[in-house]
């Protein structure tokens, strides 16, 4: 997964992404901004993923949408 595409959609990508995971914050989102370990400690400390299942679920997500 090209996390530099996805910083450069970041914009486009995050409205459809909230749906995914709606308890990331509005805070979270910007914090992220479309870095891939930011993006994936958030869903890490939101979900009590381990980082592995995070980038899994995130890369599959991207994957698909990006």
């Amino acid at each position: 997964m090209n996390w530099d595409i996805i910083k450069g959609k970041w914009q486009e990508l995050k409205g459809e992404a909230r749906t995914q995971w709606g308890k990331l914050t509005d805070d979270d989102w910007q914090e992220g901004a479309g870095e891939k370990d930011k993006l994936l400690g958030k869903l890490q400390q939101r979900y009590g993923w381990s980082k592995d299942e995070a980038e899994r679920k995130a890369d599959e997500y991207f994957t698909q949408h990006a």
